[in-house]
């Protein structure tokens, strides 16, 4: 395990470029212009459930019983199913990981441009200015098999922090989009609390959902 780069940096990492001029128009207007790659962004990663009703008939037509099925999104079937493979396989597929870090990369783009601090339309496919890096996990001497039992308890304060940041940064983001409306400008240190809320909660997520590090997220925005 390389210690040095463990102490210098975490395993997930986020740098959003500050941007000099945004556009007042689409800042007007973000909460429509989002809706397309929203719907796409839920879609793949499952934001809510699908739930399905079969109606079962018999020869003469009449309904015999209805069958309910609740279908999940592929993200969340993938968080359980890598903790399973840590636990009884102790392993962590390439391609596996790969999915996953392209799937937040990309659910940040969008979170992102949502939050205006950005007016590059979300890409599927290029970085654009969200810089998000999650390093590949050394699982044989870096990841405790048994821990993903217990991640989601751990990373409890995280969470219950992260609420109340999240509500900040909700109502700074109103505030922001005042401010871009007459300005043209994001206010630098209000851009930088509400990428450092998106900086915490990425630490946290590979830690506890991605499973990528047993290393606990700091309580830093930075």
């Amino acid at each position: 395990m390389n210690t040095n780069k463990k102490t210098a940096e975490y395993a997930a990492r986020l740098e959003i470029d500050y941007p000099e001029k945004l556009d007042r128009l689409t800042t007007f207007f973000r909460l429509i212009w989002i809706i397309p790659i929203t719907v796409i962004l839920g879609l793949i990663s499952g934001a809510g459930e699908t739930v399905i009703n079969t109606v079962v008939l018999n020869e003469a037509g009449e309904v015999v019983r209805t069958m309910r099925e609740t279908v999940g999104g592929l993200a969340s079937s993938l968080a359980v199913a890598t903790a399973l493979m840590l636990i009884f396989r102790h392993r962590y597929p390439r391609w596996w990981f790969d999915f996953a870090r392209e799937l937040t990369r990309f659910g940040y783009r969008a979170g992102a441009y949502l939050f205006l601090l950005t007016d590059q339309y979300p890409s599927t496919i290029e970085e654009q200015s969200i810089h998000l890096e999650i390093d590949y996990p050394d699982v044989e001497n870096d990841l405790n098999r048994w821990l993903p039992l217990v991640k989601w308890l751990l990373a409890t304060p995280h969470f219950v922090v992260l609420f109340f940041l999240s509500i900040a940064a909700f109502f700074i983001t109103i505030f922001a989009w005042l401010a871009i409306l007459v300005t043209g400008q994001y206010p630098k240190a209000l851009f930088n609390f509400v990428g450092g809320v998106g900086r915490w909660a990425l630490r946290v997520y590979a830690y506890a959902i991605l499973l990528v590090t047993d290393e606990y997220p700091p309580f830093s925005l930075r």
